[in-house]
């Protein structure tokens, strides 16, 4: 199951903003695409009571949930607000404990003692608590945390691989550590710093781990978290574990890169313009034959449009590809020489034009 931070972590990333439309057109998307959680936002957020009120109902069966600090302040904020389900982020490596709180391991034990209890004092029907830095920080004290989150009732642990340094063999390991002495659910969170994010979550949920964060874009602080489009398209296309609509996947793919300012790169997985196109000689040819011998899966198949996959020639263009197209324009199948001819053609024109042609520069360039 996926808890999508595109509101919390996503809009922590340098420069984004997201407005109260934005928010509602996102949140309308992830709960059409299946998403099974959203972050809301965080407690003491501007607007957040207003967005609650706004989703509940609209967005079911989806959950609302709410960041915090384990801190009591945080807690009233976000019941305040509306809030019946509450993240609780709790810094376990000594380095943050020291460091960014001046705090100790038992001052952290006993401020979790008096904030968890007055979460379910003020309502929070499910909390969860997030043990960031958990892949830094000491072993022994991540599980001791963990079993103390087990004799408060709480109900699901996420793991937080802050600075990303995990890989996926050491993400499942860790989940698989949590799970012996946590009986409740665990979640990750994975960062994407040496590009491990993706891999890290569903390395985790194939674990054990039921949950997993990711955002739209993998938005969030530095080079964000794990993306939303890759680990729902996986999940659904290739585990089969999971049936996420990827048409509106890809539609809040667009909608958050444009209300963010954050360009799609062309060959983006998932969202990318040019996933399905190719031009180079071997791709080519094995694309007219069959598509599927060189994609995972078809345009379709997470709501790329018609017209999304393109087979071009250009300077890579071999002669099948090319024979192909003579035959397709009304040459009839060439003789060798004039095949040859026409690649010759075909690759000069397209390395002066830097591109593949179009299919009139490319008429132009077979003589059809």
């Amino acid at each position: 199951m996926l808890i999508d931070t595109t509101l919390r972590e996503g809009a922590q990333t340098y420069g984004v903003y997201f407005d109260t439309a934005a928010k509602r057109e996102i949140m309308k998307l992830l709960a059409r695409a299946g998403v099974e959680e959203i972050e809301a936002g965080w407690a003491g957020q501007e607007g957040l009571g207003e967005l609650l009120a706004w989703a509940r109902g609209l967005v079911a069966p989806t959950q609302l949930a709410v960041w915090s600090r384990l801190k009591a302040a945080d807690v009233e904020l976000a019941a305040a607000a509306g809030a019946t389900r509450l993240n609780i982020g709790v810094p376990v490596s000594d380095a943050h404990l020291g460091a960014r709180l001046g705090t100790s391991r038992e001052a952290l034990l006993r401020c979790m003692r008096n904030v968890i209890p007055l979460a379910r004092n003020r309502g929070m029907a499910h909390v969860s608590v997030g043990l960031e830095d958990a892949s830094r920080a000491d072993e022994d004290f991540v599980l001791e945390v963990a079993r103390h989150c087990a004799r408060l009732g709480v109900d699901r642990v996420r793991l937080a691989d802050s600075v990303g340094v995990l890989d996926p063999m050491g993400s499942a390991r860790l989940v698989g550590l949590v799970r012996q002495v946590f009986p409740g659910a665990v979640g990750v969170h994975c960062h994407d710093d040496f590009g491990m994010a993706t891999a890290n979550a569903l390395s985790a949920l194939g674990a054990g781990a039921q949950w997993a964060d990711v955002s739209v874009l993998g938005l969030g602080e530095r080079t964000g978290v794990a993306r939303l489009e890759e680990v729902a398209s996986f999940l659904t296309l290739r585990r089969g574990t999971a049936a996420y609509d990827l048409r509106a996947v890809r539609e809040a793919c667009l909608l958050v890169s444009a209300v963010a300012d954050v360009p799609i790169p062309r060959d983006k997985p998932i969202c990318g313009r040019d996933i399905f196109a190719c031009e180079s000689g071997l791709h080519a040819h094995g694309m007219l034959r069959d598509p599927a011998l060189f994609e995972p899966f078809p345009p379709g198949a997470v709501g790329a449009p018609e017209g999304a996959r393109q087979v071009r020639l250009g300077a890579k263009s071999g002669r099948a590809a090319v024979a192909a197209a003579m035959d397709r324009m009304g040459r009839g199948a060439a003789p060798e020489p004039a095949v040859g001819e026409a690649v010759r053609r075909v690759r000069s024109t397209a390395t002066a034009l830097g591109r593949p042609l179009t299919d009139p520069e490319l008429a132009a360039a077979i003589g059809a």
